[in-house]
């Protein structure tokens, strides 16, 4: 036994099994997988083989003897009438019936909805009233002539859980607490079966993405990847409380039925998924104007009356293309079926987008034989984070970037909130560990409005989601890593301290250049990285000086005399261009200082003498076509290379926006896009 697995059986007695016994039991029994291992955590929770081996054996004999098939209903009532009382292993709920003033039981397999039922036992398990619990169950049989009101032979002498009937969640937090973070996520991925060490950090975060709609409250997610990664397996074994749509549905089903008057399944599970998002293109149209609304409010209208629901809402789908292909051709929603691919509206409601292209599939070395929490103990856990919020903990040190809108925000929030409940229940989380989450819910997010942008840009165009520390005011810009193709130049704001820049020499090859600045302290020193060549070495120094001599202008005198500054130049198109790029360093060390980034899509052209002159390039129709190319939207372009625009294609004057300067503090100003 590992020493995490130690520490878990400690932490968590009672509550651990190995995960490869749910396996070699399961076979061959239709059981839940949560009764399976709550059976399997109470007579094999050890590490001797052959008490385990012995434990086994009672764990199926239990089921064997015990447990009542559905079909075999009426052999079941049949032998506790021959036998007069039997133990079965059933699903057993109660409900109160004002006309008989009394609660009655009612057995899932058994196939007898009028059991009686003792009070005591109600009194100690209060999930009997609140969707039941599975246990084995005493019945008796006892027929009683001078019974009033409705007449039933069957008689519950006793109940016995077998499955989790209460839960503490204060204790559970306090359990958590004794964990590092790195730990209890591989404690979350070995309870729902998989072992953590195949996993990279980012592939174990977006199969615990996963698990948000089983904690949060009317979320709404989908995962579109390729077949056998594991999308829907959750929803169909994990839980006692989601239910996984294998085919179409109808309004009645899934929202409200008006003949019966009772709510459909937004009202009685707490998930409702869709194993294959392609049935909705056989439902009734009013199912998909139905779930539109319901997924901005969480509510819906049914004749006069508007209805409220909590479950959220889970779509999987499969991809039949690599995702390179789509997002070079098309979008990520292709192969949603029609009915919804191009209905922005609902859409726009998604709350995450989980690229499952990035999942692998499922292999069995990815399942695990370590320990790990009994499911339904975690399941009872995500029940009641339900009742809880962290959407407002971001407030307390980040605020959102202006491209996030109302509806990104709310999508944002709610993805946190769910991600910090899974990974931080009791609510104690830091600044940094905030950070690190708030960039995968923003992806998550902005994955949806790239989408949105791409069908309709006019409507849809601001997709540069970013934060804003709100104790240093830096931004930080978080994008998808598909985003962009080939393109080598981001859409979004670099961080502060970077920028792109051109360079050409006498043979007219062009190369591209991301100049990275960063600062510690020190005495205002220029420190270059080993791989600039001499050429630019020389054009960074001169532009450096010159920097000193302008920093009571630029107002950054005092920080450039307290730092030292150490750059480094990224050769994007790996070709070995010579490089003079004395007006590129200026701004990112301005940048760097003020912690504000250049203007997002931004290509800095031109050098600058050591008297501070501005030197133009010898081609700028080259220079652009290369960085259109690349994804460019803007170029800081010397005024004396003004003349040359006029060579410019018409293509690239209508991609790339030229931003014109005269000297190199203009050019700070305007690559900064601040006020002078």
């Amino acid at each position: 036994m590992g020493d995490l697995d130690q520490k878990l059986c400690q932490v968590f007695a009672g509550k651990v099994v190995r995960k490869d016994l749910v396996k070699k039991t399961k076979v061959g029994i239709n059981i839940p997988v949560f009764v399976l291992e709550y059976l399997l955590g109470k007579y094999c929770a050890t590490d001797d083989p052959v008490a385990i081996e012995a434990g086994i054996k009672v764990v199926k004999n239990t089921i064997t003897n015990n447990f009542v098939r559905p079909e075999e209903a009426n052999k079941a009532q049949s032998l506790v009438k021959d036998e007069g009382k039997y133990t079965f292993i059933d699903k057993v709920q109660v409900r109160y019936l004002a006309e008989d003033d009394k609660h009655w039981a009612e057995l899932k397999n058994f196939g007898n909805k009028f059991i009686h039922f003792p009070e005591h036992i109600l009194r100690k398990y209060d999930r009997l009233l609140t969707g039941g619990i599975w246990a084995q169950v005493e019945i008796r049989h006892q027929y009683d002539e001078e019974q009033k009101g409705k007449r039933s032979p069957f008689w519950i002498d006793d109940v016995k859980p077998i499955q989790v009937a209460t839960f503490n969640f204060e204790q559970y937090c306090a359990c958590r607490q004794q964990f590092t973070l790195e730990e209890w996520i591989d404690i979350l991925l070995r309870t729902i079966g998989l072992e953590p060490a195949n996993f990279s950090m980012r592939v174990k975060l977006l199969l615990l993405i996963r698990l948000i709609p089983l904690c949060e409250q009317n979320f709404n997610l989908i995962e579109l990847g390729p077949r056998g990664t594991g999308k829907s397996y959750a929803y169909q074994e994990l839980t006692p409380y989601s239910i996984l749509l294998t085919g179409p549905t109808t309004v009645a089903n899934l929202f409200y039925n008006m003949a019966t008057n009772k709510i459909g399944l937004v009202g009685i599970w707490d998930a409702v998924a869709f194993d294959e998002v392609a049935d909705l293109q056989k439902m009734p149209k009013e199912v998909v104007t139905t779930l539109k609304t319901y997924c901005e409010s969480g509510t819906f209208a049914r004749g006069k009356d508007s209805i409220s629901g909590r479950a959220s809402i889970a779509m999987f789908g499969n991809t039949n293309q690599p995702v390179e292909v789509m997002v070079r051709s098309s979008h990520l929603f292709m192969p949603l079926p029609e009915v919804i691919r191009d209905d922005m509206a609902f859409l726009d409601r998604i709350h995450y987008y989980i690229p499952g292209w990035e999942i692998p599939k499922m292999r069995m070395e990815f399942f695990t034989d370590r320990y790990g929490l009994v499911i339904d103990y975690l399941a009872e856990a995500f029940k009641e984070l339900r009742q809880h919020s962290f959407t407002e903990l971001i407030d307390e040190y980040f605020t959102f970037g202006t491209h996030l809108n109302a509806r990104d925000a709310k999508a944002v929030r709610k993805s946190l909130s769910g991600l910090i409940k899974l990974l931080y229940p009791h609510g104690q989380i830091t600044k940094e560990e905030i950070q690190c989450l708030l960039e995968v819910c923003l992806e998550g997010r902005r994955r949806v409005k790239e989408q949105l942008k791409k069908m309709a840009s006019f409507e849809y165009h601001q997709t540069s989601f970013s934060f804003i520390d709100q104790e240093t005011r830096e931004e930080r810009f978080v994008g998808v890593p598909e985003q962009g193709g080939r393109d080598a130049i981001a859409l979004d704001p670099l961080p502060p301290g970077s920028v792109y820049t051109v360079a050409m020499d006498d043979q007219g090859k062009v190369g591209l250049y991301r100049i990275e600045v960063g600062s510690s302290a020190g005495t205002g020193q220029l420190k270059m990285a080993g791989g600039v060549e001499t050429i630019m070495k020389e054009s960074f120094q001169r532009a450096f000086n010159y920097l000193k001599g302008q920093k009571v202008k630029l107002g950054i005198a005092e920080q450039l005399d307290s730092l030292d500054f150490y750059v480094e130049a990224i050769d994007l198109l790996n070709n070995h261009v010579r490089c003079e790029a004395g007006i590129a360093l200026i701004v990112a060390v301005t940048s760097a200082i003020k912690k504000h980034s250049a203007l997002s899509g931004l290509i800095i052209l031109g050098d600058l003498s050591i008297t501070g002159n501005i030197k133009g390039v010898s081609s700028l129709s080259e220079s652009l076509q290369m960085a259109m190319e690349n994804g460019a939207k803007r170029a800081l372009i010397p005024l004396e290379n003004k003349r040359l625009f006029l060579e410019v294609s018409g293509e690239i004057v209508e991609r790339v926006d030229p931003i014109f300067y005269a000297d190199p503090i203009t050019a700070t100003i305007k690559g900064l896009g601040i006020n002078g």
